[in-house]
């Protein structure tokens, strides 16, 4: 059996731009303006902030300000970011077998979806409806 080359983090975020322009356009348009960052995993410091002990327990992170919280008088002080983790995804996309681009496109949607404040149960079915 032969093995390539394991995705990289600029295929990872070329999966991730793809997933993104697929996606409903009024959902892609409240989007807009935030950052999609692949780093290999989470620092030691998102991990104590998220009460999580190992860095293959976080497959993506969206930083910023939850959409249902902003306001037009907030001043901005970076911008939202949706960080997606190479390796914890590249290791759940080992253990379930499942495709690595919907793999991706799962977690981009799980991101935006807290973006949003959307509950897990609203994220799974927005992850359904784009399959």
């Amino acid at each position: 059996m032969r093995h390539g080359t394991p995705p990289g983090l600029d295929d990872i975020l070329d999966m991730a731009e793809t997933a993104l322009a697929a996606i409903p356009a009024p959902l892609r348009e409240m989007v807009r303006g935030a950052a999609i960052v692949v780093e290999e995993t989470p620092d030691d410091e998102t991990l104590a902030e998220m009460g999580l002990d190992s860095p293959w327990e976080l497959t993506g992170l969206y930083r910023g300000v939850p959409l249902p919280q902003k306001s037009v008088l907030d001043v901005p002080h970076s911008p939202d970011t949706i960080l997606l983790y190479r390796e914890p995804i590249l290791l759940e996309w080992i253990e379930t077998g499942e495709d690595l681009f919907r793999l991706v496109r799962n977690v981009l949607i799980h991101e935006i979806g807290h973006h949003f404040g959307l509950s897990d149960a609203d994220i799974d079915r927005l992850e359904r409806e784009g399959e």
